[in-house]
């Protein structure tokens, strides 16, 4: 199987790294960065971290602060208004992955112009617009290495998926340091997404050699970290583990893909305004008792990437092991169901063959090893409802 593989042109990791950014710019050539962040960022003083680093380069700058969670194809457009009004030559992304979302999907519409939705899968967008370099503040969601960004449709409440390698970043610098701060709700949701990125891509129907060495470790590395980095947040290996593991999660699914998980989570976090990471973790263990007899040898390797058993466990005593973990560890990170979060059941209810639709549209079920329809996504929603 021939596979193509895609990945930034640089990549800085470790403590600290954040202050290579001036010199990732210069390397690339770059030299008017336009800041994206949250308002968030600017409260904790991430942002002035960051421009006190380029002010001290001599590299001038703008700042685009406006993100908001689940970004808006509205937010984007506002954001391309101040790339024109600043001549910028590239964008620097600080967050989690809103603000990194954000900075791609500005520019690919930049790039491109029209709407948002014009990009939306299937379509493809290999146009490379202005660069994006990624430092991301979570250990989440992996969009600093991947060529994908998820944008709302105002209009319709449709989490639109676009992909390609206009999404790409030009470069990602990975500093677990900026993790000391992520509270414990953010810490174990992103951390379970980056554990639903390694397990779906390793499941994928498009999964390959390189997307699988990524993806075991990343399961290695999350599953062994993510709960001492949630009780214990000062702890400098934990926060860097979890932040390698996403990375590779990350790597590992953008160079193969996500599934089932990701194409039922994005309606949810459209309709009910539900942080990714966590309507991804609501699902994983329905998902996976779903779809796990149709790829029993893959999800038993998850179990056995995650320490749960060794290699003298059967094949179904192993996914058993697997999916009473995934149910255990949402127990212990506190994870809600649907209905804990205060989602109205009625609404929920009414909304579900919508919801059915757009994960099928999305594409991500498609590559699921159990391809759903409709009713049986509908069924894993009002399945997950109440737990």
């Amino acid at each position: 199987m021939v596979s193509t593989i895609l990945t930034p042109r640089q990549i800085v990791i470790g403590g600290g790294a954040i202050k290579q950014t001036a010199g990732v710019l210069q390397a690339l050539g770059l030299s008017k960065p336009l800041v994206v962040s949250d308002p968030l960022m600017v409260k904790l003083g991430k942002v002035e971290e960051l421009t006190s680093i380029l002010d001290a380069a001599g590299l001038s700058h703008g700042l685009f602060s406006d993100t908001v969670p689940d970004p808006t194809d509205t937010v984007i457009e506002i954001g391309v208004d101040a790339i024109k009004a600043g001549d910028y030559d590239c964008m620097v992304a600080l967050g989690g992955g809103s603000p990194m979302d954000t900075a791609k999907a500005m520019s690919v519409l930049h790039r491109g112009g029209g709407k948002m939705r014009d990009y939306k899968v299937p379509h493809q967008v290999n146009e490379v617009g202005l660069p994006v370099v990624c430092i991301p503040t979570t250990a989440g969601t992996g969009s600093e290495v991947t060529r994908f960004t998820v944008i709302t449709d105002t209009e319709t409440d449709e989490k639109m998926l676009i992909t390609g390698l206009g999404c790409l970043p030009a470069a990602a610098i990975v500093d677990h340091e900026l993790t000391f701060t992520v509270p414990f709700r953010t810490t174990a949701d992103t951390g379970i997404d980056s554990l639903t990125h390694a397990m779906e891509a390793y499941v994928s129907r498009k999964a390959n050699l390189y997307s699988d060495s990524f993806a075991r470790s990343a399961m290695e590395r999350i599953y062994a970290n993510i709960r001492k980095a949630c009780r214990e947040p000062d702890n400098a290996e934990a926060r860097e583990q979890m932040m390698l593991g996403a990375l590779e999660g990350g790597m590992a699914f953008s160079n193969s893909s996500v599934a089932l998980v990701h194409g039922m989570s994005r309606p949810i976090g459209a309709f009910f305004h539900v942080p990714h990471g966590l309507s991804n973790a609501m699902l994983l263990p329905a998902v996976t008792a779903f779809s796990a007899p149709a790829a029993l040898k893959r999800y038993a390797d998850c179990a056995r990437f995650m320490g749960l058993v060794d290699e003298s466990v059967g094949d179904q005593l192993a996914v058993n092991h697997l999916l009473d973990a995934l149910g255990s560890l949402n127990e212990e990170l506190e994870v809600p169901t649907p209905a804990d979060y205060g989602i109205d059941a009625e609404r929920y209810a009414e909304v579900i063959p919508t919801m059915a639709k757009q994960a099928l549209a999305s594409g991500s079920p498609g590559n699921n090893p159990k391809v759903p329809d409709e009713e049986e996504i509908a069924a894993i929603y009002r399945e997950v409802y109440a737990g």
